[in-house]
């Protein structure tokens, strides 16, 4: 029998390669995205002292809100818009983006456009 790894593990170890070639400052931090089977999660964080600025998720009231479904495009759409104001409130305009070892397309992308498209620039 051919032993496979999980999709989950290939994740990780992607995600590891991505990490190691960048990471968030003050003057650009990260904005990293997780992506499970019901939920999407947005992060700004400062890498150099290791706080997270901004947050953003499909389980908070107001985002649950807004979406009939917290895990289809349209959901990371209405995220990435969300999370692109709120980091705007705070003073960041610049982000370095985290696709967190997924594949760019899909729902990743999306919440990206969204986020471009509400004024954050990567």
């Amino acid at each position: 029998m051919v032993s496979k790894e999980s999709k989950v593990e290939i994740r990780v170890k992607k995600h590891k390669r991505i990490r190691n070639r960048f990471s968030g400052t003050s003057a650009r931090p990260r904005l990293a995205v997780f992506r499970s089977n019901n939920h999407m999660y947005a992060q700004i964080i400062d890498d150099t002292v290791g706080n997270t600025l901004v947050a953003a998720s499909t389980l908070e009231k107001s985002v649950k809100a807004e979406l009939e479904k917290t895990n289809d495009v349209a959901a990371a759409t209405y995220l990435g818009k969300v999370i692109a104001e709120k980091a705007l409130e705070k003073g960041i305009s610049e982000v370095v983006f985290d696709r967190g070892g997924f594949i760019y397309q899909g729902k990743i992308k999306a919440l990206a456009d969204a986020a471009r498209e509400a004024g954050l620039k990567f």
